[in-house]
């Protein structure tokens, strides 16, 4: 299979992961059997990770939800680098997603737990606490507008009657 088909498929399942490889091969014009075996592929060779659903919890369970975004500082040790705290970061449960940053902070984490006291508790009892952590600043999710490309809050409407003089 060609790569820009290869990529084309990859954009479709990342917009949505339901859809199927018969719907995948019309939109593309290409055989079904041949979309099911790169899929297949792309599976078996960890360039589809997972297929995930995306949750706007706000409108679920927002008292029982709270996510952060944790800036880490950090200084590796000999013979260890960012790669190894990154790893000793993600092995917590709370921990969703480790990302390696370019700027003030060295590490973005993303955690999610039942409350921002559990979050902070987090911070102080097991992040902030692992050697080569200098500083972690936390920043709270309040409300989320838009995710992976999906706008998550209605826009209000401006129901105010026009009036002409």
């Amino acid at each position: 299979m060609k790569h820009e088909q290869t990529l084309e498929i990859l954009d479709i399942l990342e917009n949505n992961a339901k859809t199927t490889a018969q719907e995948i091969a019309s939109m593309l014009d290409l055989r079904v059997e041949d979309v099911q075996a790169e899929i297949e592929r792309l599976e078996k060779e960890k360039v589809i990770v997972k297929y995930t659903a995306l949750i706007n919890r706000q409108d679920v369970a927002e008292a029982e939800f709270s996510e952060a975004m944790i800036e880490v500082k950090i200084t590796p040790q000999r013979d260890y680098g960012y790669d190894d705290l990154a790893r000793r970061i993600y092995k917590y449960d709370e921990v969703r997603s480790v990302y390696l940053m370019a700027g003030a902070y060295d590490l973005c984490v993303r955690v999610q737990s039942r409350s921002m006291k559990e979050i902070s508790k987090f911070v102080f009892e097991k992040l902030a606490v692992i050697d080569g952590v200098t500083s972690t600043v936390t920043l709270f999710i309040m409300r989320k507008y838009k995710q992976a490309g999906v706008v998550l809050v209605e826009e209000e409407r401006d129901e105010r009657l026009v009036i002409t003089p």
